[in-house]
């Protein structure tokens, strides 16, 4: 019990800072806030959080080519694109949807490590079990016997087209980087970095330029950059080393049922069966794909698994 009670508040606070991400997106969009400004401000005021906790360790800037331009790839299919889909999804979509499809990750991520992960074990029936009711589960949040030609429908495919991007993203961290020696603090300082140089070579080319958004969504981004993406990392981290990458890994199971309850309470959005069921559909497909417990590795170990939850 004194073991639980070590790392249940780091759990729970950490669930419910990614599973807020979504409501806190859907402030930024609904004030007119274009998509890649807020992946863009999301990624910058991370980095710069990031960069002050490097600073304040005493951990320097590793010169590695290779390590950078890995990096850039990572920042690539873990930041740039899903955290600009995620709010162009939500232009069209609630964030109780967003944060359903965003609880398929895992999913994903177990079918990109199939592919492209040598050591990777090929799934049994248990896990190909699992990815078949995933997909049940997505098709039923989707609401497909309604059609897919709709504006929610294309948000909502938007969402899912992120957490793909997740998974792929992680498929590719576990290959390149999980072996590295440096701290997960730098290497995630490094990715989110490279995501922030990306969206500012995109950002001016989408035509929009930043805006004043008002108090309320100024906030909302500043929470979500500095809370949400640089803190949260190293909160993950300390989840990760109290507990163990399982424990930490059940953040996903969580997360939907935050961002759920954050946008029915917050923001009175409507909560259909469809999400109810498929959400359920959906983390029942991931406890099912989720690997079987092995022996407790130690934090040189752990370390690069500490951001396979993501919000």
């Amino acid at each position: 019990m004194f073991a639980v009670r070590r790392w249940l508040p780091g759990f729970v606070a950490l669930s419910a800072i990614w599973g807020a991400s979504f409501a806190l997106i859907k402030v930024a969009v609904d004030a007119g806030v274009p998509p890649v400004w807020v992946a863009l401000w999301r990624c910058l005021l991370g980095a710069v959080t990031l960069g002050a906790v490097l600073v304040l360790r005493g951990e320097g800037i590793p010169r590695d080519r290779a390590l950078w331009g890995h990096s850039a790839v990572v920042a690539v299919l873990l930041n740039t694109v899903p955290f600009i889909l995620f709010p162009f999804g939500e232009t069209r979509v609630s964030s109780v949807l967003a944060g359903v499809m965003n609880a398929t990750t895992p999913l994903f991520t177990l079918l990109f490590a199939v592919l492209t992960v040598p050591e990777e074990r090929r799934p049994g029936a248990r896990r190909l079990t699992g990815l078949a009711l995933g997909f049940v589960g997505v098709l039923t949040v989707l609401g497909v016997w309604h059609g897919i030609g709709s504006g929610e429908a294309a948000g909502g495919l938007a969402c899912l087209a992120a957490a793909c991007c997740y998974g792929a993203g992680f498929a590719y961290l576990r290959r390149f980087l999980s072996g590295r020696p440096e701290s997960v603090t730098t290497l995630s300082a490094l990715q989110v970095t490279c995501a922030t140089a990306e969206l500012a070579v995109i950002a001016p080319l989408a035509g929009s330029a930043p805006q004043w958004p008002g108090g309320g969504p100024a906030v909302a981004l500043l929470v979500f950059g500095v809370v949400g993406t640089g803190l949260a990392y190293l909160l993950n981290l300390g989840l990760v080393r109290a507990a163990g990458t399982a424990v930490a890994s059940a953040v996903t199971y969580v997360m939907p049922l935050w961002s759920t309850a954050i946008g029915a309470l917050f923001l009175a959005e409507p909560v259909g069966w469809n999400a109810l069921a498929g959400g359920a559909l959906v983390i029942a497909a991931v406890v099912l794909t989720h690997p079987r417990p092995r022996a407790a590795a130690g934090p040189e170990e752990q370390a690069p698994k500490a951001r396979q939850a993501v919000g």
